[in-house]
């Protein structure tokens, strides 16, 4: 069985052999007419310190008991067109301007599985859990209760729908109102509400 110590050895070994690849990258960039752009290097950089705190701390950086500054927490990712943010603290991946068209809840389900953002499938409706991680309760009404200096564009101070069901009524669902943070539910068969597609974490559909 390994130590705890050959443990972080190996890791130290893979941080550093990806770290390399990234230098040799961006060096020969550098040399050669086409230049990176400071963003690029920075997010380069910002992959690597990364790693590398991971293996200092002993357990990955993305964590849900992270608390991280707007600036830090969230990222544009340049990969999706720059169509989709990534939240450090949770580690998902969320459309960066939600649709602001209203629809039963069904409607929305499928919105985000047909969905395609920044050229990528495998959207889903986000758990009541995961949508409220995006609140932040310092922020007063008329909201939207986001974080400041967040990234996202067009979310409303309005109910977007989760894909939990209520327990205790069946075609009920669980919502989040941005406009003051707090958890609400509607009718699926007969209420209307917006869409905020996720992608990654893990959401099995189970009642609340």
């Amino acid at each position: 069985m390994w130590t705890r110590r050959a443990k972080r050895l190996t890791r130290l070994r893979a941080v550093l052999a990806v770290g390399s690849v990234l230098l040799v990258s961006l060096a020969s960039r550098v040399t050669s007419a086409e230049s990176p752009a400071p963003e690029e290097i920075l997010e380069k950089l910002d992959r690597l310190m990364t790693a590398m705190s991971e293996i200092q701390e002993g357990h990955p950086t993305v964590r849900w008991d992270q608390n991280l500054p707007a600036l830090q927490r969230f990222v544009i990712l340049k990969s999706f067109n720059r169509e989709a943010v990534l939240d450090k603290e949770t580690g998902l991946v969320w459309e960066k301007s939600p649709e602001t068209a209203i629809t039963p809840w069904s409607g929305a389900i499928f919105s985000c599985i047909d969905k395609a953002v920044g050229g990528r499938k495998g959207w889903r409706l986000p758990s009541v859990h995961e949508l409220q991680s995006l609140v932040d309760p310092s922020v007063a009404a008329p909201g939207p209760t986001l974080p400041p200096i967040h990234p996202f564009l067009n979310v409303q101070s309005a109910y977007y729908w989760s894909a939990s069901t209520r327990a205790d009524f069946p075609t009920g669902a669980w919502t989040v109102f941005f406009g003051s943070g707090l958890v609400g539910s509607s009718d699926k068969l007969t209420d209307y509400n917006r869409a905020w597609c996720v992608r990654g974490g893990h959401n099995d559909g189970s009642t609340y």
